[in-house]
């Protein structure tokens, strides 16, 4: 008998827990394919869903006017640079570091891969808030809610100008306004995200007849992040108190220190319960581009950056 045949009875070798390295190929991948997003209809979107929940009392209509008065075509770019490219570029980067950390000790403590893929994704969410998306997303909401300076008749300070203005006058807290609303909604954003997309996945599954081993298409996939992604705009009401707490629209009424609860309550007590789901038509659509991006262009993209740096992409998207 060969020394290296397994002997009879003895039990295979519980399987070693690995972490799986972050590489250079995997960051470039998820920058590159959030710039190309935010880059073409995100930001578009993105600016819709803002104005949308700053205003309440618009509509879709009218906040597609209110935009195009601030600029045309350009109104729909406010925010973009350098706010929504320093978002894209990092976000990703951040997220893989963090989510991959949290799943491998997530794993480490017994979690089956479900619960830790999920854990790994919240806990990556959250350091995503505040690492980056925290002042990204204020000056992007800034930039889009100081148009009424140039409707005074006024001369809108540049984007430089008006970070150093909330820098020096309320410093880093300033810059970082609404950044536990961020906070909150990325958590819950990647969890019933995660979650859902798993749901849709297993019943395209159970409707196409594949195994739990089989890849789904293009198109399945898809669909399957799309229904999630859509699925997890039940937190709307928390992305319209963020634009809340950062905008810049003046209101006297407005109680002066907003939290995620006064700001809420003010919400609540001028527009009901619609104002607090106000921008989830775009938030939703944004989502659905968001996953054509990641899916439909990810091996397009896989294999352009294989082909750049040399290094295999392990990346899921």
């Amino acid at each position: 008998m060969s020394a290296s045949a397994p002997i009879a009875g003895t039990a295979s070798a519980p399987q070693k827990l690995e972490k799986k390295p972050v590489k250079f190929s995997n960051l470039l991948l998820g920058a590159g394919l959030n710039m190309f997003e935010v880059t073409t209809l995100g930001q578009p979107l993105e600016v819709t869903k803002t104005t949308m929940a700053a205003n309440r009392a618009d509509g879709m209509a009218g906040a597609i006017a209110r935009i195009w008065s601030r600029g045309g075509v350009l109104g729909f770019y406010q925010g973009l640079i350098p706010w929504a490219w320093i978002e894209a570029s990092t976000k990703g980067a951040v997220l893989l570091f963090v989510a991959s950390e949290a799943e491998f000790y997530a794993k480490s403590f017994g979690a089956p891969d479900f619960l830790a893929g999920i854990s790994g994704g919240m806990t990556g969410g959250l350091a995503q808030a505040y690492a980056t998306m925290g002042f990204c997303t204020c000056m992007k909401t800034v930039e889009i809610t100081k148009h009424k300076v140039a409707a005074s008749g006024q001369k809108p300070p540049g984007t430089l100008q008006t970070f150093m203005g909330i820098y020096r006058a309320e410093g880093i807290r300033g810059i970082n306004k609404g950044v536990n609303a961020v906070a909150v909604r990325q958590v819950t954003n990647w969890g019933s995200r995660f979650g859902l997309s798993r749901v849709a996945e297993n019943g395209i599954r159970k409707m196409t007849g594949k195994g739990d081993t089989e890849k789904l298409g293009v198109w399945e996939k898809i669909l399957a992040s799309a229904v999630g992604g859509g699925l997890s705009a039940w937190n709307q009401p928390i992305e319209v108190i963020r634009v809340e707490m950062q905008s810049k629209t003046v209101d006297p009424n407005r109680p002066k220190k907003l939290t995620v609860s006064t700001a809420a309550k003010y919400i609540y007590s001028n527009n009901g319960m619609k104002g607090l789901y106000r921008g989830v038509t775009p938030r939703i659509a944004l989502g659905v581009w968001q996953t054509v991006c990641m899916v439909a262009l990810g091996d397009v993209a896989k294999d352009a950056v294989e082909r750049l740096t040399g290094d295999s992409v392990t990346a899921k998207h």
